[in-house]
């Protein structure tokens, strides 16, 4: 109940914080003969602001925030409140010059606009610059290491500028309970943004972890084992996953989200089961052991531990085992004795991961394991082709709409497998996915 009143609460919070600039634009205007388009332009560009600036509180990964959609979720709103905020700040200067004045085309031109006009014109180039690499960065061949270096450095820009924009035409500012308004919005991103970037890696360094080992396994996935150092580490609901730096200040400008496959009440050993991908995945195979490490985390809400039922169902595909090992290595650990069903899909079922430690666990845990083949040799007389709603009629039971569902894997496997459950009449709330599109 506390979640579900958190969601409007936070959902309120946002729209209040970007709705309240528009006071700078129609309360208090004392020029008259301004006209409606004009202010109309400029509380566009206030609004395009504020979302602006609440993006960086977005992807804070502060955990009160996340609690009630989690991280995935809120990146992907983050992405798409980038696009809106982005055509707001556009049209202001674009219809300022179409509905208002011709002339207001030389304000932009960075060859011919005064100060205020520059830095204006600075933050759209870099908005704009941001979204391009966003969108586009596979076909740029942009790193994700690279990308996030970028996207950090274009947005810090593109806000600054702003603000200063905002600052030099001084038209909507320049009151005092306006001007003390103003202070207070920019002070708390000022301070959201040194949290991030300052505070929090501060406090991380003080928790460091080192490389215990690094494992291969089959499916092209290499498990990384860290151990605390001079901390006792943390428990996790298992499912979570963390913000891992290897050899690298906790201040470094990039860092990758992975789950954790190991048990989540084990403080003393964290595990991440990577596959490669990335250039950065392709190159954990050589991490060496004590090499130092940093983890942020725990993050995420896709967990069993939030969610009561009669059993679970786990669906994965490729690497997306990883977060559901770290469930029924759980599990097992705690004597866990509901009924539990795993659906795996590989390619061939020597590419499935964990596959030994797996069928160990069906001696441990009241668990059903079905892989599902799609490149089976002639032999192989299980399940074949892709997880489908008849693959999952077989093998569960009759009473499987009361059972809650977790889903991990690559992006098609995880619509599919969403279509597939909607189409047996699983309710929305016992369906969980874990998305990790994080560019």
């Amino acid at each position: 109940m506390r979640t579900a009143l958190r969601v409007p609460a936070w959902i309120g919070a946002y729209l209040a914080v970007v709705v309240v600039p528009l006071i700078f634009a129609v309360i208090g205007v004392v020029d008259d003969d301004r006209g409606f388009w004009r202010e109309f332009t400029v509380a566009l560009g206030f609004v395009g602001l504020s979302m602006m600036g609440l993006q960086f509180v977005l992807v804070a990964r502060v955990k009160t925030v996340a609690a009630p959609f989690g991280e995935d979720a809120l990146v992907h709103f983050h992405r798409y409140m980038g696009y809106a905020g982005t055509c707001f700040i556009l049209a202001h200067p674009i219809l300022l010059i179409v509905l208002v004045d011709p002339s207001y085309i030389e304000r932009v031109n960075p060859f011919t606009a005064p100060w205020a006009g520059r830095f204006g014109t600075l933050a759209i180039v870099c908005l704009v610059a941001v979204i391009v690499t966003s969108v586009w960065r596979a076909a740029l061949r942009m790193s994700y290491e690279v990308w996030q270096a970028v996207h950090l450095v274009l947005s810090t820009v593109a806000i600054t500028a702003a603000l200063v924009h905002v600052e030099l035409i001084g038209h909507y500012v320049n009151a005092p309970w306006k001007r003390a308004l103003w202070v207070v919005m920019t002070l708390g991103f000022l301070l959201m943004f040194l949290w991030v970037r300052i505070v929090r890696p501060l406090l991380r360094t003080r928790r460091p972890w080192e490389v215990v080992s690094v494992v291969s396994d089959a499916g092209g996935v290499n498990t990384v084992s860290l151990r605390p150092v001079g901390h006792a580490g943390f428990t996790f609901a298992p499912g979570q996953f963390g913000w891992l730096s290897i050899n690298r200040s906790p201040f470094a400008l990039t860092q990758h989200p992975f789950s954790f496959s190991s048990n989540g009440d084990d403080p003393a050993t964290l595990q991440m089961s990577i596959k490669e991908l990335g250039d950065f995945t392709r190159t954990i195979g050589s991490i060496t052991p004590r090499t130092r490490a940093y983890v942020d985390g725990p993050h995420g809400v896709f967990s069993p531990d939030r969610y009561n039922g009669p059993g679970f169902v786990f669906l994965g595909g490729g690497v997306g085992i990883g977060p559901l090992m770290s469930m029924l290595r759980t599990f097992a650990t705690r004597g866990e004795r509901r009924p539990c069903y795993l659906f795996f899909g590989v390619p061939r079922i020597e590419d499935a991961t964990f596959r030994d430690e797996i069928d160990s666990l069906t001696r441990q845990l009241a668990l059903t394991v079905v892989y599902v083949v799609s490149n089976p040799s002639p032999d192989w007389t299980g399940e074949h082709g892709f997880i489908t709603v008849d693959t999952l009629r077989r093998h569960l039971p009759a009473a499987y709409g009361t059972l809650q569902y977790f889903i991990c894997g690559p992006n098609a496997m995880q619509d599919a497998m969403e279509l597939a459950l909607g189409a047996m009449g699983l309710a929305g709330d016992r369906v969980h996915t874990e998305r990790f599109n994080f560019v």
